[in-house]
Parts: C-alpha cells; structure tokens; sequence
C-alpha cells in the first residue's frame, strides 16, 4: 500500500515544477554514481585479472621452501612421495641466488667494455616448463638452459638492455657470480664467490619485476656455484591438476614432509601484492560511496518538498486511520523509488558502457609503457549486487530525515 501512494506521489503533478526537477536531477544522480561504483570495479577487476595472470606465469601454483634459512634437503624417496600426492600434477626442482651477470670484452674498435647487472639467478631442471608459463612468453631465441657442462641462460629484457647483449644470437658468454654456500666475510671477499661463462639461448618478457631482476639457467650450474650437494636446492615447485584444491595439497604435502618445510600457494607466494590490490579496489570504492552521499542531498531536498507540497493529503491520511509509521513509509518508499530507478539506469549504462569498451576499446591507457593500451574491464555479478544494495541503502538513508518529519508532522482538518 505504502508502495502504492510512493508511486502516485512520484508520478502526480506538482503544484511546484521544481519539485519534479529535483527528483529527477536525484534520479540521474544516482544513475551515474551507480555507473561510476560498477565500472571501477569492473575496471579493478580487470587490472587485477591481468596482474594475476601474469603473475601466474612466473609463480607456480604450490612451492616448497625450507621453513629456516635457504637451503632444502630434498631425497629422492621424498620427491617420489611428492609426485605421488593426490592432485600434484608435476614437480620442479630449483636453485636460486642473487649474483652478478657480467658482459666484458673488447669492441670492434679494440676498446674495452664492461656490462655488469645485479639479478636472480635461477637455476632450473627439465621440468621447469610444465610448472611455469615463462617458455610460452619467450619473445627472442627459445627456451634452453642446456646442461650442467654446456649451460645456457634466457634473460628478462630489462636484464639483457642492461647487458648490452642480443641473447637469442649468443656472440659471447656472460660471466655470472654466485655467493658460496656459507660464505663469510673474509680479508678476501673474492674467496667467497664463485664465478663462470655461461652463453644465452632467449628472452622473456612477462612483467617488469620479473624482466629487469631474473636470468634463468641450468640447475646443475647454479648448484655447482653455490656449492650444494646433490639433493640440496632452495626451492620446489609445483605444477596441480586443473579440478585440484591448491589448499587441500597444501595441507597433505605439509603434513608428509614436516615442520622443517613451508608449503605456499600462489596467493600465499604474493600476499602483499594481492592485499595491495585489494585495499586500492576498496578504497576507491569507499571515496565513490561517499560521493552518492553528497549526491543524495539531492533526494533529501526532493522528498522535504515533496512532504510540504502533501501537508493535506498527509492530515488527510490521518483522519482515515494512518498510523505515523505508514506516513513515515510512504515517504520511504518515495526515495526508494528514486533509488531503484537511479539504479536500474546506472546499472544498464554500465552494462553498455563495459560491453562498448571490451569489444571496441574506447577508452585508451595514456603513457604508452603497458603490456595493453586500453582500460581492461571484467564485469563479476557480486559487484552489481554490492552496488545494488549500496544505492538502495543511501537512498533509504537519505529519505529517513524527511520521512521522519512527515509522520510527526501536526495535522487538522479546517472546513473552507
């Protein structure tokens, strides 16, 4: 009933035309705040998309470290055991340290020169390609980290500009250094690291952190520079089956190997990224939110009007029997019309607006320096009930006031 009479009121003429502008200057306000709320998300939604995916090219869905220091014991009846773990789908082993990569030699003209670059050297086995993604993103040359005599290294783009080589043609090997297994400070620092040639094969590109800071080479090599014993490492990774709960592997693998092992999932490997992440979505969100509340003093504004433009028909409904809870509802629901038609709106323009941009890119990302050139958008139907529900409560909220102040409003009945 309550409905009834919000629907009449709102669509009644008014003795006043300002009335009726203001509630529909409401309605539009609400409109494009609903669409603003959608879209950003959408569009966070789509950067963190892009983000995770390229992260999980370079990060594996489960990894095995040592619980202390950097150094993990693995034996061979422990990987079989690995292997054999429900939903693991295949294993990795890997070495990996920070060192040096030095391109030294003499030019074309006789002059010398010298290239160093502080990365991570990687080393990895046979397996490496079946639990990451970096071979398919090999933009030069091929994946090849040839063998424990005849190494080979693939370098992140920013690592080879940095080095002044062109890895896939492989003129001249780098010299890398590693840092000894326990290596302490000596009058002679140099006693400390190991060093040697190893010639290119590629180049990946995949992110920035990933292009300017790793080199990938021969596990064997990089364990014989740092000195480890043949079932020593830093570190498993691990490829799961596509319908496999990366948590419930989690949970068994940690149970079979210990305390003295760490067990991590993908989120797990970049909690901070990820909350990062996170926290920028929801904070923009919240700033969006608290410019529908400005937006709705344009409700409020509508509705005082509304209340005084209806004194009779308010004294009117009294003298029939109504409660000032009903008044108090009838205007209540008048904003939640505003609301309701404001989102619906902001919600179908949303819709268009993301529909346009996914297949017609409209909106292009200034600056050039992006693996895309435009905003990515991925539409998740929770963020449209989220945004539902926020709309019809600031609508609620904002005609709670005038609500309030008609059904507490004095009334009579005067014969004219």
């Amino acid at each position: 009933m309550n409905f009834l009479f919000a629907w009449r009121y709102f669509k009644a003429k008014k003795s006043t035309n300002a009335i009726n502008i203001i509630a529909w200057i409401s309605i539009v306000a609400m409109t494009f705040g609903t669409t603003a709320l959608i879209l950003v998300l959408s569009v966070f939604n789509g950067f963190e998309g892009m983000v995770k995916s390229l992260y999980s090219t370079f990060y594996t869905d489960l990894k095995i470290f040592p619980a202390q220091g950097k150094v993990l014991t693995l034996t061979t009846e422990q990987i079989k055991k690995i292997r054999g773990t429900g939903g693991v789908k295949n294993l990795s082993l890997i070495a990996e340290e920070k060192g040096l990569l030095q391109n030294s030699g003499l030019d074309g003209d006789s002059a010398e020169y010298n290239f160093q670059r502080a990365v991570t050297i990687k080393g990895v086995d046979e397996n490496f390609k079946d639990v990451s993604g970096v071979d398919s993103n090999i933009v030069r040359g091929e994946f090849n980290t040839g063998n424990d005599e005849i190494p080979y290294m693939i370098l992140g783009i920013g690592v080879e500009d940095a080095l002044h080589v062109e890895a896939e043609k492989n003129i001249s090997p780098l010299k890398a250094y590693l840092p000894k297994r326990d290596s302490s400070v000596l009058i002679d620092p140099l006693r400390n690291v190991s060093a040697d040639f190893v010639n290119t094969s590629g180049v990946f590109v995949i992110q920035q952190e990933f292009d300017f800071n790793y080199a990938i080479t021969n596990l064997g090599f990089v364990k014989k520079l740092l000195g480890f014993n043949a079932d020593e490492y830093t570190g498993a990774e691990l490829a799961i089956n596509a319908d496999g709960d990366a948590d419930d592997i989690k949970e068994n693998l940690q149970e079979l190997l210990g305390k003295d092992y760490l067990v991590q999932t993908r989120y797990e490997q970049n909690r901070s990224l990820y909350s990062i992440m996170a926290a920028e979505k929801w904070v923009v969100y919240a700033v969006l939110v608290l410019i529908m509340f400005i937006f709705s003093f344009t409700i409020v504004s509508s509705l005082t009007m509304l209340v005084l433009e209806k004194q009779k028909d308010i004294s009117i409904l009294h003298a029939l029997g109504g409660n000032n809870n009903f008044i108090q509802r009838i205007f209540l629901s008048e904003g939640l019309l505003i609301g309701i038609f404001g989102g619906v709106a902001g919600i179908i323009l949303a819709l268009i607006i993301a529909w346009l941009q996914i297949n017609y890119k409209l909106i292009p990302l200034q600056g050039g320096s992006f693996l895309i050139d435009y905003y990515p958008v991925k539409l998740k139907w929770p963020d449209f009930i989220l945004v539902a529900f926020t709309v019809l409560f600031i609508a609620l909220l904002a005609s709670w006031i005038p609500a309030r102040k008609a059904s507490r409003q004095e009334f009579s009945l005067r014969a004219e």
